[in-house]
């Protein structure tokens, strides 16, 4: 991720996030790496922690969990499940997920670990592993603990992976609503009722936090990631999220230069069986930029020239540099998108005659530029 690309905006929120998931780019950052008590925004990582147990085969949908006298007796948000009931898994990720529910947290992880004390372990060592830094895990809900913090940055990190490694359990993140105990409970995330493309995730309240939430936007392809937190009332969460949202969506497009595999520059190739073979990047480039410097955008592609065979598809002979004014520029590689054999002995002669005759530049002579107006790139 890199920082922020313009300072025009500014919230209420004590701490604020907004990441381009597209490109990875951060819009805007507001004390996202301080620590702070998460509230049950740090239930993301106890379903994040199920949805890989299920992922791996250890734990289905359908299987159930006894209730234990600790997981009824929560306070705060719950499912109202009952002691000694057998509750689906599927069940307690909705009542975790939609109503918050700390009982279903809390039963969620008994039935993984045996207790939540192990099930926390658990939690902080796939936290580790999937990117989370500063963060210190000690419950499975949230509940105010001194020593339950986490960054913004890190819950970034979590929903994130949530969402690239369990596209299909994520849906659960959707509902708008969930019954149980013959008692309906709406989503606490306001995002999701807003019709603004938000299919996610958790929103959060302590006395010393405030009030926080994450949520994940889908607009025209593009979706961008909001943190918030330390906000004074749910109307004031609501607004500033909001407000972030529609700041990233406005402010800033995201930009496919190029696609993966498709062919950016012809390159000339020296004693090879083909002249020239296409310059390919081995994925998307996409960039996010303020809207109004689309047009300043150039791409310079950078190579020697002529390359030499043997040449085989897939090999690293390039690099594309993305230059916008007032910016670092970003650096992609490039790869031959075909092979191209070392002639013969012979086939080597005629080669160098046709070069000796016709000219060219000397083998890796300098760095050819490339430069191409991308006003007319697709976003």
């Amino acid at each position: 991720m890199i920082s922020c690309l313009e300072a025009s905006f500014s919230t209420k929120s004590k701490q604020a996030l907004l990441v381009d998931l597209t490109t990875g780019t951060i819009l805007y950052d507001k004390n996202s790496d301080v620590l702070v008590p998460p509230s049950s925004m740090s239930k993301i990582m106890t379903v994040d922690v199920v949805f890989n147990e299920i992922k791996n085969g250890r734990l289905s949908l359908k299987d159930k969990f006894k209730i234990s006298k600790k997981a009824w007796r929560m306070k705060g948000s719950r499912m109202f499940v009952n002691v000694g009931s057998l509750v689906t898994v599927e069940n307690l990720l909705r009542g975790v997920i939609t109503q918050s529910g700390n009982d279903a947290a809390v039963a969620l992880a008994e039935g993984v670990s045996g207790t939540e004390e192990d099930f926390v372990e658990l939690m902080n060592r796939v936290a580790k592993k999937i990117g989370v830094r500063h963060s210190t895990l000690v419950n499975a809900t949230g509940w105010p603990n001194l020593e339950h913090k986490m960054t913004l940055r890190d819950i970034a990190v979590i929903a994130t992976r949530t969402m690239m490694d369990f596209p299909k359990l994520y849906n659960l993140y959707s509902d708008k609503e969930f019954t149980y105990n013959k008692i309906r409970q709406s989503n606490r995330n306001p995002l999701i009722h807003m019709g603004i493309g938000c299919d996610g995730l958790k929103t959060g309240h302590t006395n010393a936090g405030g009030y926080g939430l994450v949520a994940s936007t889908l607009q025209k392809g593009r979706r961008l990631l909001v943190v918030t937190n330390g906000n004074k009332t749910t109307g004031m969460r609501a607004r500033e999220s909001k407000r972030l949202i529609t700041y990233g969506y406005r402010a800033f497009a995201s930009t496919i230069l190029y696609s993966a595999g498709e062919s950016i520059e012809m390159a000339d190739v020296w004693m090879g069986s083909k002249n020239q073979i296409p310059l390919v990047s081995p994925s998307d480039i996409a960039i996010t930029v303020p809207r109004g410097l689309i047009k300043d955008i150039r791409a310079e592609i950078v190579y020697k020239t002529p390359l030499q065979a043997p040449i085989h598809a897939g090999d690293a002979v390039a690099k594309i540099v993305i230059n916008m004014p007032g910016k670092k520029s970003k650096e992609y590689p490039l790869i031959a998108g075909e092979s191209s054999k070392k002639l013969g002995f012979f086939s080597r002669i005629g080669s160098t005659m046709n070069f000796l005759i016709f000219g060219g530049d000397s083998v890796g002579s300098k760095a050819e530029s490339v430069k191409k107006s991308l006003n007319n790139a697709k976003s």
